[in-house]
């Protein structure tokens, strides 16, 4: 067999042997001293995504079979106790379905989601829906929005404007908008400039890792030094008089216009079942760029 064969064949091979469970990988990244003058520490935002998919070669033709056949991508399922309810099955299916379909770049077709939930659970449309959709935005940092209300269908939309609708290059796959999202809020927690050793540490908790081909993300360095460097999302930078030359990242132009400092947080509250309040330390200096930035647009003519 051809090497470039065999390489292929082992790359499909890790995907299929991921954590059977799929389970979500969490990290906690150090923050600053709290300003509060409470004697409870400050809770710090857990950074999280789901870095772990399980990739089944068997159902790569989705046929619409959807109760009866294993789905191309089993998302890490909610967290719930023994003796999940049947409303959160249906919802994780549901979750896999949409994520199918975006794959494919074709539209969610309620028609074909009414027949995903079951006859009998029609009238608790819109809460499958609902729960599905914010799994999703948690993981993905995507938004489910209705595209036509004349023939009822949704797609799901990238939270910033990364090219190819969150894919960053051309074609088909998942969407990278998470992964930016999470890496912005490790520099900003970082004190706006991470290491770049501190990155691929924090990465490395999610199962992404420099030079190792990710089925979701790609080759990660090159999707993170050069094509989110590209497109202006990061900076990428040497350390000043560092020898060996180290690197760090920074937000780059295009994050600081497509989202802030406040909207990561709000996005690292809702991971987190909590609000931006919760974590004063990084609330108080999202408002800070908040009012500025407001100050700002006041003073133009």
């Amino acid at each position: 067999m051809p090497r470039r064969k065999k390489s292929k064949a082992r790359a499909e091979e890790e995907s299929t042997t991921s954590s059977p469970q799929c389970e979500g990988i969490t990290q906690s990244l150090p923050g600053a001293q709290s300003h509060s003058t409470s004697q409870e520490p400050e809770r710090i935002p857990t950074i999280t995504t789901s870095a772990v998919f399980s990739c089944t070669r068997s159902s790569e033709a989705f046929d619409g079979q959807y109760e009866h056949r294993v789905l191309v991508y089993e998302v890490p399922p909610f967290t719930e106790p023994p003796g999940t309810d049947c409303l959160t099955r249906k919802a994780s299916l549901l979750e896999q379905y949409i994520l199918h379909r975006y794959k494919m770049k074709q539209l969610i077709m309620k028609e074909d989601i009414l027949k995903i939930i079951h006859h009998s659970h029609h009238d608790r449309f819109a809460e499958i829906l609902k729960r599905a959709s914010e799994r999703i935005e948690l993981i993905f940092a995507m938004d489910l929005k209705e595209v036509d209300s004349v023939v009822p269908c949704y797609n799901l939309i990238s939270k910033l404007k990364l090219p190819n609708n969150g894919r960053v290059r051309g074609g088909r796959g998942l969407p990278k908008t998470g992964l930016l999202m999470n890496l912005l809020a490790m520099i900003f927690m970082k004190g706006n400039c991470a290491a770049e050793e501190d990155i691929w540490k924090s990465l490395g908790t999610m199962q992404v890792y420099a030079g190792r081909r990710h089925f979701i993300f790609g080759e990660p360095r090159k999707l993170i030094t050069k094509d989110l460097v590209r497109l202006k999302y990061l900076e990428y930078r040497q350390v000043a008089n560092s020898d060996p030359p180290r690197y760090e990242f920074l937000w780059g132009p295009k994050a600081h216009l497509e989202t802030s400092k406040m909207k990561v947080l709000e996005f690292l509250a809702k991971v987190n079942n909590a609000v931006p309040t919760d974590f004063p330390t990084y609330y108080e200096e999202a408002l800070r760029d908040e009012e500025k930035a407001q100050g700002v647009d006041a003073a133009k003519p």
